[in-house]
């Protein structure tokens, strides 16, 4: 008898529709199970959890010859959330179950040899793939089932045995769906635990400047500074006034998280951008992604967030040029024999250094022990056209003991975000007709033209600078784009003169050798 049931593999951030096909031979005289469709270790295994599965909840497996086929064959499978639907398969196929009952589902989980049925990740992307191939039901972990029901328009069952599943199928004690919880999860505007806030960062005004821009716009920042400054918990700060996510946004990330298995299963939902911080010594895979079987790397892990790198400087010099493309493109491609798999990497990139190995190359208050070659080489460490794709360049002084003293009361995260928001909500209506536009980072040459006009005054201004800077094509483009966010911050249609300004001054300051000479103490 032959049983065809529904599952999926997930292949990048997209689910593929999986056919398990079994076929049960009562007449055969040698007991056999053969799993054929490129089935990795984890699926071959299958076969062992589904036999035990099924005898110890009460239920049948004969010893008699057994073909699953795993199709389309042309795909490798990987995981074992094919245990379900491979055990549903067998008993369908003698017979123990009604085939009518698997019609229009799909079956997602792995198997304890009990009969329990446990977490799997990626099932958000199952559950979307079972949506659009139009099916009406899909048979989950009890554990999952908070996260597959982050789809709407299709039947959740949460399943914790393959007894409770089989009384199920007969009808004899049927299984509500689950009932989402959707709005109930969506964001509040409450900070994010350990989230510093900015009135309890003294001094640093110019730089609380320049990262309210950077999150009005979504735009890439570099603090340079001697240690101490704050540079990290300026970073730390910017995650408390980041716009909130749309649900679009959320689920976009959420789905990221749950192919990685990094979600709460509690509230899966994904409510607070991300703020990733890898360490400096990540390897390549780790910060863009790979593998044999490709994975997210952190830039896809920070998409619609943050991406901070402390330390920049420190990081291998390959590791950090494997970023111009994502930075430019927005997303990821990871390229292998069998094929290319492609991440979303639409994030903010904060990064952090000091100007010199000792850290204190410019300090008035301690000398530097750096020769002129070593503080050359530290900050080539990251090449022009890394530096060419940061809108904003701001230094991070120490704090004076005055300011650290004080009582005075800095502005809060609160009102500062307030601001971000409705400059983004300025964004939201000029993009609203535009695809894959949300911030004005994201805007590309022509699109700067259709929504970036400039007066004859700011024109002026920004065509002799150009000249005066030696500003790249690229860099120009981001200064415009720059310009036009500062002016959403102060409310203003046209970008005007001052924010050509304010945004032509968030440039680098490129410093030749024998600066370096003259400014070493």
């Amino acid at each position: 008898m032959l049983a065809i049931v529904n599952t999926c593999e997930v292949i990048g951030l997209d689910g593929r529709l999986v056919e398990v096909q079994t076929d049960f031979n009562p007449r055969a005289h040698l007991p056999s199970f053969k799993l054929v469709g490129l089935p990795g270790a984890s699926v071959r295994e299958s076969s062992e959890r589904a036999r035990s599965a099924i005898r110890n909840s009460g239920l049948r497996f004969p010893n008699k010859a057994y073909v699953v086929n795993l199709s389309p064959a042309d795909i490798p499978k990987h995981g074992p959330s094919y245990d379900l639907a491979i055990a549903i398969g067998v008993l369908a196929a003698t017979d123990q179950i009604p085939l009518h009952a698997l019609d229009e589902s799909m079956f997602i989980g792995e198997l304890s040899l009990d009969g329990g049925i446990r977490h799997v990740k990626g099932v958000l992307p199952m559950v979307y793939t079972a949506r659009q191939r139009e099916l009406s039901t899909v048979f989950v972990p009890q554990e999952d089932a908070a996260e597959a029901a982050l789809v709407q328009g299709i039947d959740i069952i949460p399943v914790r045995s393959i007894g409770q599943l089989v009384e199920h199928l007969y009808q004899l004690n049927p299984i509500a769906p689950y009932e989402s919880r959707l709005a109930a999860q969506q964001r509040s505007n409450v900070m994010a635990d350990g989230v510093v806030d900015f009135c309890d960062v003294r001094g640093q005004e110019h730089v609380k400047r320049a990262l309210e821009v950077a999150a009005a716009g979504n735009h890439n920042i570099l603090m340079s500074g001697p240690p101490g400054a704050g540079k990290s918990l300026l970073a730390g700060a910017l995650a408390g006034i980041l716009p909130a996510l749309s649900l679009e946004e959320a689920l976009d990330v959420t789905r990221i998280y749950s192919i990685v298995d990094m979600l709460s299963q509690d509230a899966p939902l994904i409510r607070q951008r991300p703020f990733r911080a890898p360490h400096f010594t990540i390897s390549q895979n780790g910060l863009v992604g790979g593998g044999s079987v490709p994975k997210p790397g952190e830039i896809s892990l920070a998409h619609r967030g943050v991406l901070f790198l402390d330390e920049i400087n420190e990081l291998p010099t390959r590791v950090l040029e494997v970023m111009r493309q994502p930075i430019e493109d927005k997303v990821v491609t990871i390229s292998r024999a069998k094929g290319s798999i492609t991440f979303p990497a639409n994030f903010q990139l904060v990064g952090a250094r000091n100007p010199c190995p000792c850290g204190f190359y410019g300090s008035p208050q301690h000398s530097c022990t750096c020769t002129p070659n070593q503080i050359q080489r530290y900050q080539s460490r990251i090449s022009g056209p890394i530096l060419d794709r940061i809108d904003i360049h701001v230094e991070v002084p120490r704090v004076d003991y005055d300011k650290l003293l004080g009582t005075e009361q800095a502005e809060s995260s609160a009102d500062i975000r307030s601001r971000v928001e409705k400059a983004r909500s300025w964004q939201t209506q000029r993009f609203a007709g535009a695809s894959g536009l949300h911030a004005n980072s994201d805007m590309g040459v022509s699109d700067i033209d259709d929504f970036c006009p400039l007066g004859a005054d700011a024109q002026q201004i920004l065509s002799m600078s150009v000249r005066k800077m030696n500003l790249s094509a690229r860099s120009y483009h981001r200064v415009i784009k720059l310009s036009r966010t500062i002016a959403d911050l102060a409310n203003t249609p046209e970008i005007e003169v001052p924010h050509i300004l304010e945004a032509l001054n968030y440039r680098p300051k490129f410093e030749d050798s024998s600066a370096v000479v003259g400014m070493r103490r």
